[in-house]
């Protein structure tokens, strides 16, 4: 009897054990790839955080609506511009214009820069003479070489989608040109040594190897293409968001150009959001290898 009453305590430690042991570790959860992880709850927290802030400071009055209007002013100045236009153009088509001078530009850029980006990193001769220009040209900003484009090409519309194709041109250029040395050279030697020709090395080792960073080039590049809007349309320009935000700037409609920012930034992170689909769709083993 007193032996079976000593055995009762580990079968309850056991089962109190078991209870309490914390669940499986996924694969890869702990030295996994790095950033893995859902942050969908995280990011809607940070932007209803916020908002929340944003709205406190204004309804307690501690800044001026001149200088922070309030969210329900930025909501009742979209409606107000949705309903009656802006210097009367209507709203959509100041964001029609503006999107087609930088996606338009973009994809400009895109056929000229991945074909040489590609070609950079395949040539040393093409990249021994593409490289000084393009490095050269690179870090300089947008509004330096503005008043050439002007001279160039006048106040028209080449001068703005140049301008913003520059902007565009280099990151995309060097994004495709560093994605040429992700490829394994043991995958080419092994592609060359099975009878590969050297177009099906480029078309079926070299460029999935590449499509990563030419992806994510894409979307810096996109990224400088919407900040450079605002300087293409600061010279005659009479319709666009850049056009919008700097008008109202000039009037002190700060609510206008708090909106104007607002929905460039959003056109700009829908633009993302399709391009981090396609990463996921085209190179789904983006981080896996």
């Amino acid at each position: 009897m007193t032996d079976a009453k000593s055995a009762a305590p580990p079968k309850a430690d056991g089962l109190l054990s078991r209870l309490s042991r914390g669940r499986a570790t996924k694969p890869g959860e702990i030295y996994g790839v790095p950033g893995q992880g859902n942050t969908l709850w995280l990011s809607a927290v940070s932007i209803a955080l916020f908002l929340f802030i944003w709205w406190l400071v204004t309804a307690m009055g501690w800044v001026k609506p001149l200088f922070v209007p309030s969210p329900m002013a930025i909501v009742s100045k979209f409606i107000q511009i949705w309903n009656n236009g802006f210097t009367g153009t209507p709203f959509l088509e100041h964001v029609m214009i503006s999107t087609v001078r930088v996606f338009g530009a973009f994809l400009l850029a895109c056929v000229i820069g991945l074909p040489l980006g590609l070609a950079m990193g395949m040539s040393p001769a093409v990249r021994g003479i593409f490289d000084p220009p393009i490095e050269f040209y690179r870090p300089i900003p947008p509004l330096a070489y503005l008043p050439l484009m002007i001279i160039w090409f006048g106040i028209g519309e080449t001068s703005k989608i140049l301008l913003i194709f520059l902007s565009v041109f280099a990151p995309v250029v060097l994004g495709a040109r560093s994605g040429v040395k992700s490829a394994a050279i043991e995958q080419i030697h092994a592609a060359y040594s099975f009878g590969a020709t050297r177009w099906q090395v480029m078309r079926h080792v070299i460029m999935p190897s590449a499509l990563p960073e030419i992806l994510t080039a894409m979307r810096i590049g996109i990224g400088f293409g919407w900040t450079t809007l605002v300087a293409a349309e600061m010279v005659a320009a009479t319709k666009g968001l850049g056009y919008m935000v700097l008008s109202a700037s000039q009037f002190l409609q700060t609510p206008v150009v708090i909106m104007g920012i607002f929905v460039i930034a959003i056109i700009a992170f829908a633009f993302d959001l399709l391009m981090r689909f396609l990463e996921r769709r085209l190179v789904p083993w983006k981080g896996r290898m």
